[in-house]
């Protein structure tokens, strides 16, 4: 890498136009996330059951691709990935408003877009969180992420309200065609990147299903990433349970307007970038493994701001509590996913990163698909309760490890056993975008 460790980030220019491509992409992705179901519930009339379907085929890429997307990664140019991801995503998307304004837009077409972007997020975020490691020095991994996740926290909240004044005075369908060209800037930024990776030797190359099987098998053979694993992969599964219908039940339930869910996400997001600032001084202050418990436990907490909005002063509930749920989430980020970076060889980092996404985010279309049905049968409030109190199980596989009692978190022994840190292997990832709005990585 062309940087000194000793020096900021800010001063590593790859990393500058890495940073910039990544948070465009994430402040388009986070216009979709308002603009996209909002359009779907207020111009196609979606049902409880097409916005849990919507919320499915959305993430059904980590499910499905997850795995081989990680051992083809591995084999090509991490960077080119991106770029083609990008390009790829700008041109679906742009298809949406074109429709509209023909008077052509079907659910179908919406539904069949926002899978096939969903699948391209698969291979740009692998690709992104298995290149980081490649470009920066090891001891600059977590303020890589930092600053990434800072980055994402910038987007999330400046992005839906965003999206909420765009879709007041144009329109859902032009939010959506803003989000096309922010993914046209960040495939430019990431053009800008002079650092190439070094070509792997095809001689090294194993039968795709073995490379995946050795993947896999190494998140889930050690212990206590297996536990992180476990612990977002219930997480995910119960928030997007939740998020799925939160549109609906923000316009239909409590009559938010596009401004309203605009200001109160952007607030909620607002909490992640302090997260991302405080996350580094908690590890050092408590420590790595009860900063992990920590972060969890208050982000569960704070998530009961979303059913109880029905009962008290909805908007001020919501800006309360999404900013401490969305802090809680970005530090648990930071901590976990530096962790898995810092363990893995750099032969095995795409395959590392797909195996950990496709654990951790496969369960969300399940969890999208059961929180549509769920809303269809029970009704959306009490699916929403649910969703809040099933999350408590995630914290069951952490709280049940060594965690309370690590300072620093070892990467070379099979289960971290001590406080003190042991030489660790080299690579430095949302969500892991994640409890809510944005998932956990």
């Amino acid at each position: 890498p062309p940087a000194s460790s000793q020096r900021s980030l800010w001063y590593h220019r790859d990393f500058r136009w890495l940073w910039g491509g990544d948070t465009a992409s994430q402040f388009c992705a986070a216009l979709g996330v308002l603009a996209i179901p909002y359009l779907a519930v207020t111009t196609l009339n979606a049902t409880k059951f097409e916005m849990g379907l919507l919320g499915t085929l959305t993430t059904i890429g980590f499910l499905v691709i997850g795995l081989p997307s990680g051992a083809l990664i591995d084999r090509w140019n991490k960077r080119s990935v991106m770029i083609l991801a990008d390009f790829s995503r700008a041109v679906l998307l742009i298809t949406i408003p074109l429709a509209w304004w023909l008077n052509w837009l079907t659910f179908i077409q919406l539904a069949a877009v926002a899978t096939v972007v969903g699948m391209l997020q698969v291979f740009f975020d692998v690709a992104y969180q298995s290149y980081l490691p490649t470009l920066v020095k090891r001891d600059q991994v977590v303020e890589g992420n930092a600053k990434l996740q800072a980055s994402q926290s910038v987007s999330q909240s400046a992005g839906p309200a965003l999206a909420g004044l765009i879709i007041k005075v144009v329109g859902a369908a032009a939010a959506v065609g803003v989000n096309a060209v922010g993914y046209f800037i960040s495939a430019l930024c990431l053009l800008r990147i002079k650092h190439r990776e070094e070509p792997h030797d095809r001689a090294d190359r194993k039968p795709i299903v073995s490379e995946i099987r050795e993947g896999l098998s190494f998140v889930v053979r050690h212990p206590l990433l297996s536990r992180m694993l476990a612990c977002t992969a219930i997480l995910n599964f119960f928030s997007e349970l939740t998020w799925v219908l939160l549109i609906y039940y923000q316009v239909n339930v409590l009559h938010f307007s596009a401004v309203t869910i605009g200001l109160v996400n952007a607030v909620g997001a607002a909490g992640g970038l302090v997260g991302a600032l405080v996350a580094t001084r908690i590890s050092k202050a408590i420590g790595e493994g009860p900063s992990i418990l920590l972060g969890a436990t208050i982000a569960c907490l704070a998530f009961v701001c979303i059913p109880l909005s029905a009962y008290v002063a909805p908007v001020a509930t919501f800006l309360i509590g999404m900013p401490i749920t969305m802090a809680g989430v970005v530090a648990y980020n930071i901590a976990t996913v530096s962790f898995r970076q810092r363990l893995c060889p750099p032969k095995l980092l795409g395959r590392m990163n797909a195996s950990c996404r496709f654990i951790v985010w496969g369960t969300m279309p399940l969890g999208a698909f059961a929180g549509g049905w769920l809303g269809s049968q029970i009704g959306t409030l009490p699916t929403l309760w649910v969703g809040f109190a099933g999350g408590f199980l995630g914290l069951l596989p952490i709280y049940f490890s060594n965690l309370w009692k690590l300072r620093t978190l070892s990467v070379d022994d099979e289960e971290p056993a001590a406080p003190e840190p042991t030489a660790s292997r080299t690579g430095p990832d949302g969500a892991d975008q994640p409890i809510s709005a944005a998932e956990t990585d």
